[in-house]
């Protein structure tokens, strides 16, 4: 598996990262690299089937995606000490996690998610850092980078 960073991807809050593999293998890690750190799995949701199966209704000729998922869970620990921090943080729990593979570039999964920002505080700062970090570290574990 290769595994490359996204150059556009920091600009836009966005951290992502790809790996060459069939699409429901990176679906199965990522499901297992949040299980495996004991989180649950709130939801997952398949972004893909919901663009081809709304095409004809939108007049769209194609998806941009063979697959698109998203999966969300939590943290209790992390998701309190943000609140704690800052109860505006309510708006970043659940986690998101996407993992996608383009039309025009089948096997190859783009995997990421959106850094959550907007700490007012430094212990909100310090506390939604640490979702990040566990976040990145799932995207990386999955990608292999």
């Amino acid at each position: 598996m290769l595994a490359a960073p996204l150059a556009a991807s920091a600009a836009s809050g966005l951290f992502v990262r790809q790996v060459e593999s069939d699409f429901d293998s990176v679906a199965f890690d990522v499901n297992d690299a949040i299980v495996n750190r004991g989180y649950v799995v709130d939801y997952t949701g398949r972004i893909g089937e919901m663009l081809k199966r709304t095409e004809a209704d939108v007049g769209a000729d194609a998806s941009p995606y063979v697959n698109a998922q998203m999966t969300q869970f939590c943290s209790a620990v992390l998701s309190r000490k943000a609140m704690e921090a800052d109860p505006q943080n309510i708006a970043f729990c659940p986690y998101t996690i996407f993992y996608f593979e383009r039309s025009d570039a089948p096997g190859t999964v783009h995997v990421g998610f959106r850094r959550l920002a907007g700490a007012e505080t430094p212990a909100s700062e310090a506390a939604l850092g640490e979702i990040n970090a566990l976040l990145e570290e799932i995207v990386t574990e999955v990608t292999g980078e």
